[in-house]
């Protein structure tokens, strides 16, 4: 069965879509299958993989114009697939409040293909709404991104408010899983100080590996590619391939 993560930080530009496809790659380079689901209307990580977004998507599956097994799409990296976003999904939430019983709708679709990944990880989008509900209500876990700087932990109160009233009322079994660094200037103190600051805060769920400030990494994206497609040599594909290490010892238990 796939651990089904959601990568959720309502603070925008933390890194959250770059790890998605960076990780997500990384694993699938390590030969594990894995599926990213692009929950976030901006729809960049759908951009970022396949260059265009396709008719059936995240929208489509959601309002039942598509089924799950036709929706999701390879890319062009080996065991690495997408459920691509959609700009459609900017009105998505007003039509599913209005209609009611959302709840349950990604979480029963990303079901039936559990069985065939080792990992699903959902992009939410930046904001606590009902995306980002179904988003976390279809997860095993969250990772929470968070960016090395001085206000790293601001809003983040907020943040767990949500994942608790979420396991509270929808998904009993979710469970923050990970904290990661994000955007970090490795050539000075900052990081070390931010680190020491979300350890302090979150113990051993602070994940070792931190990822750097990379040009390559905001380049890659805008060429549709990921970074190993980009540039693999890049520190940007170092660090998540090190972050891939660390996700198959804490969630699949190899070494």
């Amino acid at each position: 069965m796939a651990k089904i993560l959601s990568f959720f930080n309502q603070k925008g530009g933390v890194g959250k879509t770059t790890t998605v496809l960076n990780l997500g790659a990384a694993l699938a380079i390590k030969g594990k299958k894995v599926l990213v689901v692009d929950a976030d209307p901006q729809a960049n990580l759908t951009t970022g993989l396949l260059g265009n977004i396709p008719d059936r998507n995240f929208y489509t599956l959601i309002v039942g114009e598509s089924k799950m097994e036709v929706t999701i799409n390879k890319t062009s990296t080996e065991n690495l697939d997408i459920l691509p976003g959609s700009h459609d999904t900017y009105g998505l939430e007003i039509e599913l409040a209005v209609v009611g019983d959302w709840q349950y709708i990604l979480r029963n679709n990303i079901q039936e293909q559990n069985s065939y990944y080792d990992f699903i990880f959902i992009d939410c989008p930046p904001s606590l709404g009902i995306l980002s509900l179904m988003s976390l209500n279809a997860s095993d876990g969250v990772i929470l991104p968070i960016q090395a700087e001085y206000f790293a932990l601001e809003g983040v109160m907020q943040l767990m408010n949500t994942i608790a009233l979420v396991k509270k009322n929808y998904n009993s079994g979710l469970e923050l899983e990970g904290v990661l660094l994000t955007m970090c200037d490795l050539r000075n103190n900052l990081a070390v100080e931010v680190k020491e600051e979300v350890e302090n805060s979150f113990g051993n769920y602070v994940f070792n590996t931190m990822i750097p400030r990379n040009v390559k990494l905001a380049e890659a994206p805008g060429f549709s590619k990921t970074i190993y497609e980009y540039d693999k040599t890049a520190v940007g594909a170092i660090m998540y391939k090190r972050l891939a290490d660390e996700f198959i010892r804490r969630f699949l238990h190899e070494k």
